[in-house]
């Protein structure tokens, strides 16, 4: 029996990658199609007859009129036009059972193109729950397209489908006949074969009364974000400790086990140093994602970005740029490699040129420094910590900083047609435990995938720029004075002197570009600090800044690090994303001028006063 190619496409929320979890489960690669940087999920399964099934998971869209890569990759592929791509031998259209209103629209649309298409009645058990009755035989008759019922979420659910596809029934083309409107061809299959108590559940009704409520819904909204960032940076604590403490011990493994050289140097401080500085942050991202991936299946996400529309509306974004900026809190790769979602081209770019503004978990070892080594420990109205009410000022600003931007870039936008916030708010549902782990695995690769090379590549290069030409003979001072990052540093200073940085700090923030949490322990070789550990390093760091450093620079350093786009990985990946230089040096040269002008007025303004 012949292999079989199938396509899996569908609206958002029907189920789709769900089927296609339970169909190939861990067989299955991401990749992203050429050219552009939509996700491409293929796998593949054996049906019992060990016919090969080979399986597309398109990106879920509403419709097939191209709006954005998503509808474009989807009907290109389906029609056989996607250069070095398949044609795909069946279309299985995923159909929510509990939704038809909406996503028979959207398989009229796939009839329309003409190929062979069976469709995949999803959530039929749901449905059974809510009282709704469908008459699959007179649907298939109103539609002229075969219909299975089918439960992604379980195991079994899948039987029937699987048997289809391993029958040698020649893929069947359904007759295309052109209507006036689908709305009117929707209602007539819906009032001929369905029976449906009433259009909403009475469980979303209830809680969408509570979590939509104009009142209770943005203070519950920010109780949920309070708690998944105290769940980022707690529970991942472990995790990251003991992948820090791993890449130490691999670190001291090398470095007693090989001769010293140049050899052991890069392995230990380029290779293990560097790519372990990443690494120690995928705890959080898996964290975060794993939070995400619930409140999205949960069908709560939707409604976060309902919620917000109104007030993103003021600052020129839109409810759908939420998301993407909540995971910049973690970091901004992810952050802007979930603009995807976002349909309008220039919301998108928006987002993406604000999402390094928000404070992301590497800036966490800088500011934690600062503010220990200059704010006092005390109490604020008895029971607030000074330190901390400064640390959460950090993050107020990032937002504020980010909304200030996009308000400035909608400002000077010629185009000033709106495209509203529309979104289906799916019906909520518990979270699947295989679809969750499936999700945080790919989120995982798909992370290390795109930064581990050019982290690896630019802790190359600050390796080689810190070693070489080397410390000459009877030199008193530390090596990196004498190397080429020295160097650089002292260049550096004249320009940096206005808003209070020395030329030490200036070093620190050439390997800053690589990672910015990287420039603790930059500081610490430049002050020749050294420590069994980074709470060793920073400990020590901590009271030498404090006795050098006037609180001007240490608060311009931190405004600084606000705005500076310190993070070569961030900047790489805005360069898959937008497929643009251009985006990348627009990127870095505003934050960057930012970063100077809020430092500047910082330090002038705190030296004047002090």
């Amino acid at each position: 029996m012949d292999a079989l190619t199938i396509a899996l496409v569908g609206n958002p929320n029907c189920g789709k990658t769900a089927l296609f979890n339970q169909l190939t489960g861990a067989r299955q690669k991401v990749a992203n199609y050429a050219g552009v940087t939509v996700e491409r999920k293929e796998g593949v399964f054996h049906a019992p007859s060990g016919r090969k099934v080979q399986v597309l998971d398109l990106p879920g869209t509403y419709s097939l009129e191209a709006m954005g890569p998503d509808e474009i990759i989807t009907r290109d592929i389906c029609l056989g036009r996607r250069p070095g791509e398949t044609m795909p031998d069946l279309i299985v259209c995923v159909a929510d059972a509990t939704n038809l209103r909406l996503h028979l629209r959207f398989v009229l649309e796939v009839k329309r193109l003409g190929r062979p298409m069976i469709l995949a009645l999803n959530m039929m058990d749901a449905a059974k729950k809510r009282g709704i009755w469908i008459d699959t035989a007179r649907m298939e008759a109103e539609l002229g397209v075969k219909i299975i019922e089918t439960i992604a979420v379980k195991a079994e659910g899948t039987a029937a489908l699987v048997a289809h596809l391993d029958s040698n029934i020649a893929p069947h083309v359904p007759e295309v006949k052109e209507s006036g409107d689908l709305h009117t061809d929707v209602r007539r299959i819906l009032d001929a074969s369905v029976v449906m108590p009433q259009r909403t559940s009475l469980i979303d009704d209830r809680l969408d009364g509570i979590l939509l409520n104009p009142f209770l819904g943005i203070p519950i909204l920010v109780a949920i974000m309070f708690v998944v960032f105290q769940a980022v940076f707690t529970w991942a604590a472990p995790a990251q400790d003991f992948i820090e403490a791993s890449m130490t011990w691999l670190g001291v493994f090398v470095t007693q086990t090989l001769p010293d050289g140049l050899l052991k140097s890069f392995i230990a401080d380029a290779l293990i140093g560097g790519l372990g500085s990443v690494i120690v942050f995928l705890p959080q991202i898996i964290i975060l994602f794993f939070f995400i991936l619930i409140l999205e299946e949960s069908g709560y996400l939707p409604r976060a970005a309902f919620l917000l529309d109104h007030l993103m509306s003021k600052a020129g974004l839109t409810g759908r740029s939420f998301i993407p900026l909540l995971s910049s809190h973690a970091c901004a790769i992810p952050g802007i490699m979930a603009t995807r979602s976002i349909h309008d081209v220039r919301d998108r770019i928006t987002t993406i040129l604000i999402a390094p503004l928000m404070t992301c978990s590497a800036r966490i070892p800088v500011y934690t420094l600062l503010i220990a080594a200059f704010v006092p420990e005390r109490s604020v109205w008895g029971f607030v910590s000074l330190q901390g009410l400064v640390l959460f000022g950090m993050y107020i600003i990032g937002i504020a900083g980010g909304l200030t931007v996009s308000l400035v870039m909608s400002a000077f936008r010629h185009d000033k047609s709106e495209h509203p916030l529309i979104m289906e708010l799916p019906s909520y549902r518990m979270p699947h435990a295989k679809n969750l782990a499936i999700g945080l695995g790919e989120r995982a690769m798909i992370f290390m995938r795109r930064i581990t090379g050019i982290i690896f590549t630019a802790n190359t290069l600050l390796w080689v720029t810190t070693t070489f030409p080397g410390k000459p003979e009877g030199a008193t001072g530390p090596a990196i004075d004498y190397s080429l990052a020295g160097m650089i540093g002292h260049l550096m200073e004249p320009i940096f002197a206005p808003i209070g940085f020395n030329w030490q700090i200036c070093v620190a923030l050439i390997p800053g570009l690589a990672a910015r949490e990287v420039a603790v322990s930059a500081m610490g070789t430049v002050y020749a600090v050294s420590g069994s550990d980074d709470a060793a390093v920073a400990d020590q760091l901590g009271h030498l800044i404090s006795s050098q450093w006037s609180l001007a620079t240490a608060l311009s350093l931190m405004a600084w690090y606000v705005f500076a786009p310190q993070c070569l990985s961030t900047l790489a990946v805005i360069r898959r994303e937008t497929n643009s230089w251009k985006m990348v040096g627009i990127t870095a040269g505003y934050l960057f001028t930012l970063a100077y002008i809020f430092a500047f007025l910082t330090y002038q303004i705190v030296s004047r006063l002090s």
